[in-house]
C-alpha cells in the first residue's frame, strides 16, 4: 500500500497552471510516478520488511541521489553526527522526534512495534513533489523549488508518513474510500500532535496545520492543510483551492484521490481537533491516547467506516477514562459537530449520519424503512448475489442512510445493454429501482458494494 502526502488533484492541477514550465513538468511527472507506485501496491505485510541493520539503531536514512532506486545509499544511522546535507540531517531529526512520542506517550516501539528499524529515503526522483509510505519505508522528495520546498522541511510530513505505517500494523485501513480518509486523518491527527509536543503546545495554543511551511514564498498557502478549519489551508492560481470538508454535509463521493480520501479526511480531522480543544491540554495526553487505543482496540475492520470508527472512539474513551465520562461525551460532541454519532441517536440505538433529516419518497410523518436490499444478477457467470443490511443495527448503516439520500436526488443514467455485467436492483421499503453496472454512480457503487458485503 503507498500513501502519498499531496493529493492527485492538486498536482493535476499544478501540471496545468503552474505559473512556470518546471513547475509543470515536476506536477506532470510525479503524477506518473504516483500512478506507478499505486500500481505496485501489495498486500500487508505480515511483517516490517525493513529489519533491524547491525549497529543502526532504530533508523537509517538513505539517499536515492534523485534516482527511484529504492532505499538507496545508507548516508547516516543512529549515533551519528550531522552530515551537512539538510535534507538527511532534516529526516533524521524529525524521526527521532516521531519515535520518541510513539514510544513515551503511547509506548509503541517504532512502526511496527517491535522496534524494527525505520528505514527512510531522501532525494527521491528529481524535483519530485510528493512524500510517500510504501509499506516498508519513508520516501521524501526535494519538491520542485517552485511551488514545494524539500518534503523533509515540516516535520510533520514525517509523523503523518511514519504513522501510515503504524496504522498499517495495526488495523490496516484500507487506502479508499471512507476506510482510506480515515487512514490519512489518523496520520493527520498524530502528526499534529507531533508537532504540537515538539513544539511543547497545548491543544489551544497550536495552529493545527499539517504540512507548514511547505510551499514557497509567494505562494498562497499556509499549509497542506487545516485540521481546525478544513477547506482553508491554501488558495492559489498555481495549486487550487483546498477542497477539504469538514462535515457529513459536504461528504464528496468521487473516483478520483482513491474515493476522496484526502477531501473527506477534514470530517474526522476535525473532530479530533474539536475533541481535543474541548478536552483541554495537550493534544496527546487524552484525546491522543483514545485514538491509539482505537487502533488497537479490536473493535475495527479494514473496512471501518467513519459512524464505526467514531463509536470506537467513544468506546475507547469510556475504557480509559472510566472515572470520568466527560473525555467520551467530549468527544461524543466532537463527532455531533461534523454530523455523526448525534447524542439522541446513540441514545436511541439509531445511527444517523448528516444529511439523514429528509427521507427520499415517504408520506408526511412515515417512519424511514429500517432495511435496504440488494440483489446483483449477471456478469460473466450468471451468478446471483443479495444483500441486507439493517440501517438501525450495522455499523456502516448511517454511512448507507447518506448514500441513500445522495442516490434518491440523482438522475441516473440508463445506458444499453452490455455483456457480462451485472445488473443491481436495489430495494428500500416501497422505493425500488434496477441499474445497469455501467451505470453506477460512485455513490451507488459504494452503496451496493457494502450491502452485498452483507450476503452470500
Amino acid at each position: 500500500m503507498t500513501c502519498t502526502f499531496v493529493p492527485p488533484y492538486m498536482l493535476k492541477r499544478i501540471a496545468l497552471w503552474a505559473g512556470t514550465r518546471r513547475a509543470s513538468d515536476s506536477g506532470k511527472e510525479t503524477l506518473q510516478v504516483d500512478d506507478r507506485l499505486r500500481a505496485r501496491r501489495e498486500a500487508r505485510p505480515p511483517e516490517m520488511a525493513a529489519p533491524r541493520l547491525p549497529g543502526a539503531g532504530t533508523r537509517v536514512v538513505h539517499t536515492a541521489n534523485n534516482t527511484e532506486s529504492l532505499p538507496g545509499e545508507v548516508v547516516r544511522s543512529d549515533g551519528e553526527p550531522p552530515v551537512g546535507d539538510v535534507a538527511v540531517d532534516e529526516a533524521f531529526d524529525s524521526s527521532g522526534q516521531v519515535l520518541a512520542l510513539f514510544e513515551s506517550q503511547f509506548n509503541r516501539r517504532s512502526i511496527d512495534g517491535r522496534g524494527g528499524t525505520v528505514s527512510i529515503t531522501v532525494h527521491y526522483g528529481r524535483d519530485y513533489d510528493n512524500a510517500f509510505w510504501d509499506g516498508t519505508q519513508l520516501v521524501f522528495g526535494d519538491g520542485d523549488g517552485q511551488i514545494f520546498e524539500r518534503f523533509t522541511k515540516p516535520m510533520d510530513v514525517m509523523a503523518h508518513e511514519f504513522t501510515h505505517g503504524v496504522t498499517q500494523f495495526t488495523v490496516g485501513l484500507a487506502y479508499q474510500d471512507q476506510p482510506g480518509a480515515l487512514n490519512e486523518s489518523i496520520s493527520d491527527v498524530f502528526a499534529s500532535m507531533a508537532k504540537q509536543r515538539t513544539l511543547g503546545q497545548t491543544a489551544a495554543e497550536a495552529d493545527w496545520l499539517i504540512g507548514e511551511g511547505l510551499f514557497m514564498p509567494g505562494v498562497n498557502a499556509r499549509a497542506l492543510r487545516s485540521m481546525k478549519e478544513p477547506g482553508t489551508a491554501y488558495d492559489d492560481p498555481q495549486i487550487g483551492k483546498d477542497l477539504q470538508v469538514g462535515s457529513m454535509a459536504g461528504y464528496v463521493y468521487t473516483d478520483d484521490d482513491s474515493g476522496g480520501v484526502h477531501i473527506n479526511s477534514g470530517i474526522p480531522n476535525r473532530a479530533f481537533a474539536l475533541a481535543a480543544l474541548e478536552i483541554g491540554g495537550a493534544s496527546w495526553e487524552k484525546a491522543g491516547q483514545v485514538w491509539y487505543d482505537t487502533l488497537l482496540g479490536g473493535e475495527l475492520s479494514s473496512q471501518a467506516s467513519f459512524d464505526a470508527f467514531a463509536r470506537a472512539t467513544i468506546s475507547s474513551a469510556g475504557r480509559l477514562f472510566a472515572s470520568d465520562p466527560s473525555i467520551a461525551e467530549k468527544i461524543r460532541a466532537a463527532w455531533a459537530e461534523v454530523g455523526l454519532l448525534q447524542a439522541s441517536d446513540l441514545a436511541s440505538g439509531r445511527p444517523v449520519g448528516a444529511g439523514m433529516a429528509q427521507p427520499l419518497n415517504p408520506s408526511a410523518g412515515a417512519e424511514l424503512p429500517a432495511t435496504v436490499a440488494v440483489r446483483r444478477t449477471g456478469g460473466f457467470a450468471g451468478t446471483t448475489k443479495v444483500g441486507q443490511l439493517d440501517l438501525n443495527s450495522d455499523p456502516e448503516g448511517s454511512e448507507v442512510r447518506h448514500l441513500l439520500m445522495h442516490v434518491g436526488r440523482q438522475q441516473i443514467s440508463s445506458t444499453r445493454p452490455a455483456p457480462d455485467r451485472f445488473i443491481y436492483t436495489v430495494e428500500y421499503g416501497d422505493w425500488r429501482f434496477t441499474v445497469r453496472e455501467q451505470d453506477l454512480t460512485p455513490e451507488l457503487r459504494r452503496l451496493v458494494q457494502v450491502v452485498l458485503n452483507r450476503g452470500i
